[in-house]
């Protein structure tokens, strides 16, 4: 900010307009952060960015956004621009883009880059061609996604078995770093032993040193979904869209600890009590502790 010379007239004493005079010639606007600093007795490090919360509009948009990913999920950022433009509401095509990227969705259909890879990372070949999955503890999956909460909205990632369908552990978190993903995958090591092989998408998550890492130290096989094989996608996001229509969007979730409290009864629910029609009607569990059900018998 540059102030306008002072007048010299006799609405300012002298003193004062020579001390507001002096003080125009120490003020200096820093050309990065744009805040002025008398005689720089600020350092620039001083100042951080803060990011402002999340607006009722764009949690109201982001649901939206998710709401016809779980109806359409084929659509890409176009398609849900069409959908919502057709719904009345006028928003800017590349702010959904960029909230799509924030919410970890991506269209489901053939394409080369299933997810955003860190470059940096190994990438590990997909050993399902042709597999039979037959008893459980063979294959376990996970994947990623967001949670909308009252005010805000937090990730949720789950560890699943391929065979029984069951959930074996999840966490969430407000941050989608790999660290809430190894915490998952530890959780479910523990009290479910290792998995012949984990199959992964290309996500940074999941190709990071940290996850790989715990995969390696248990002698587990590492398979990560490549070229040709979306419909791996959609066995994981079966799950999203059971627990977003049967449990989140029946909730207003005030806060991260209301949303694990919940999540928590609906998981219990949904391996213990939910028939699934892929298990001919059966549960998870069931399905699950079958094995060792007839060994015990």
């Amino acid at each position: 900010m540059i102030r306008q010379p002072l007048q010299k007239d006799k609405c300012f004493p002298q003193d004062e307009r020579d001390a507001l005079e002096r003080s125009d010639e120490t003020q200096e606007t820093d050309p990065l952060t744009g805040i002025q600093s008398q005689g720089r007795t600020l350092p620039r490090s001083t100042f951080y960015h803060i990011p402002g919360p999340v607006s009722d509009e764009q949690l109201e948009l982001m649901a939206l956004i998710d709401w016809c990913h779980l109806q359409y999920p084929f659509y890409g950022s176009r398609r849900i621009w069409d959908c919502l433009e057709d719904q009345g509401h006028v928003v800017n095509r590349q702010r959904i883009q960029r909230l799509m990227r924030t919410m970890d969705l991506v269209a489901q259909y053939p394409k080369r880059n299933l997810s955003l890879a860190n470059q940096a990372h190994k990438v590990y070949p997909y050993l399902l061609w042709d597999l039979v999955i037959d008893r459980p503890n063979q294959v376990w999956a996970t994947d990623v996604t967001y949670v909308p909460m009252a005010r805000g909205f937090v990730y949720l990632v789950a560890v699943r078995d391929w065979y029984s369908r069951r959930v074996l552990s999840w966490r969430v978190s407000n941050i989608p770093d790999a660290s809430f993903c190894v915490d998952a995958l530890e959780k479910a090591i523990e009290n479910h032993g290792t998995p012949e092989i984990f199959n992964t998408d290309q996500g940074s998550q999941f190709t990071s040193e940290d996850f790989t890492g715990v995969l390696k130290r248990e002698g587990i096989r590492i398979s990560m979904d490549g070229k040709g094989r979306w419909l791996d996608i959609v066995f994981v996001e079966r799950l999203w869209r059971s627990v977003k229509y049967e449990e989140v969007y029946l909730r207003a979730y005030d806060d991260i600890a209301a949303a694990r409290q919940s999540l928590d009864r609906y998981f219990e629910f949904y391996n213990s009590e939910r028939p699934h029609q892929a298990l001919d009607r059966r549960t998870p569990d069931s399905v699950y502790y079958e094995p060792a059900a007839k060994l015990a018998a």
